[in-house]
């Protein structure tokens, strides 16, 4: 699958990054018939592509904010991987439980929940329920002084590293070249692309490109420096969320609480034989540097120990990924999670980058970059639909 490429080496389009959203756009371009090379400085799924809350979900929270397009296409993207990667994605059990004091009341869940299912078209995954209180006693040792209600629904969960490598085998299948260890180290406009040169295996290679496609996730500002002349940019916020791993296990599904410190909405969840806890939002600046804080650990465990007086809080392991959030004033949890795309052209671009962007929605976030660039390529064969088209199982 991965491969080193001459010098003077030519595509259509050169992808950088292979985390999900470059692995996504490699694959619907090489699926349209272009050809396409990536270009990543490590490995498949290195950044937060292998440290998010390992959820393909509609963003239930979203409707907070009243992003209503995004849960859409989240659930509408959602019904697809469960089609198109079973063997990755799974649909799993999730509770809300409602207590006094909280921000968010029986009434205003309900709501939400009512609302996501009409959003879902009503149907069998969309449902939801709330647990009878002589059910309680089964949900894993949850808390129940104080507890009013538990609504109980439906979502994906998939391993997000699996699911990267999947999506870039499946780009490699659909004839894109990857080029592990190669690290851009410039990129020139030129009457037909851009041409990069990049340093790979001790040695600097160059590539032409008539189109490339920053998808470097928390670094597109970085790659973008590299650019001659500098394509157009977004001011974003690069804000850390780490998790952790507890001993023990649950068996019940996955738990969306309110954390008693903020309200944000914290995650717990069974995860390879550990529970799995997240996620934080805290300011960062250098994507290479970042990884938990004491008082982001405590911040977990804290919400955790609130929810699960009687499992252990020892904690087993701890990472960090990060996302990219438009620059803004106020809090990152209220900010939007739609995907934004900036690129040098109006009509005709030979440059574009990815900001932001979700697991669930990376196919979609790629058709969506086809679009833009296109015309940019003129016609090619189509090999294959990524709509319809299984990822392979590499477990086999």
């Amino acid at each position: 699958m991965l491969c080193a490429m001459g010098a003077g080496e030519k595509c259509d389009v050169a992808v950088i990054g292979a985390g999900i959203q470059g692995a996504g756009v490699a694959q619907a371009l090489a699926a349209a018939g272009y050809q396409v090379r990536v270009l990543e400085k490590s490995h498949p799924a290195a950044g937060t592509s292998s440290k998010s809350s390992k959820l393909i979900h509609g963003g239930l929270r979203y409707l907070e904010t009243f992003e209503f397009g995004l849960v859409r296409e989240s659930l509408k993207e959602r019904a697809t991987l469960l089609r198109i990667a079973p063997h990755l994605v799974r649909m799993v059990p999730f509770h809300i439980p409602v207590y006094r004091g909280m921000r968010r009341g029986p009434l205003t869940v309900r709501a939400g929940l009512c609302l996501y299912a009409l959003l879902g078209g009503l149907g069998k995954e969309a449902r939801f329920s709330t647990v009878p209180k002589d059910g309680w006693d089964l949900l894993d040792g949850l808390k129940q002084e104080g507890l009013r209600s538990v609504f109980r629904y439906y979502d994906g969960q998939t391993d997000d590293a699996a699911l990267c490598r999947a999506v870039i085998t499946s780009a490699h299948e659909l004839g894109a070249h990857v080029m592990l260890g190669a690290e851009l180290i410039a990129a020139e406009a030129d009457s037909h692309g851009w041409t990069l040169r990049y340093h790979q295996e001790e040695a600097v290679h160059e590539l032409h490109a008539r189109v490339v496609v920053n998808a470097a996730g928390p670094w597109v500002a970085q790659v973008l420096d590299h650019f001659t002349p500098k394509p157009p940019h977004r001011e974003v916020d690069l804000v850390g969320g780490t998790h952790i791993e507890l001993e023990g296990t649950l068996d019940q599904g996955i738990y969306y609480t309110e954390a008693p410190a903020d309200g944000r909405a914290v995650f717990s969840m069974p995860w390879k034989g550990r529970i799995l806890v997240g996620t934080t939002e805290n300011p960062w600046r250098d994507p290479d540097e970042v990884q938990p804080t004491q008082s982001e650990i405590e911040y977990l465990v804290e919400t955790f120990s609130n929810h699960f007086p009687g499992k252990s809080t020892t904690v087993v392991d701890s990472w960090a990924g990060l996302r990219v959030l438009p620059r803004a004033e106020g809090a990152a949890f209220a900010r939007s999670r739609e995907v934004v795309l900036i690129q040098n052209h109006t009509k005709r671009p030979s440059v574009l980058s990815i900001y932001g962007g979700k697991l669930t929605g990376y196919r979609a976030t790629a058709e969506r970059v086809l679009q833009r660039i296109a015309p940019s390529l003129g016609p090619a064969e189509r090999k294959a639909d990524t709509a319809t088209l299984r990822l392979p199982d590499l477990s086999q």
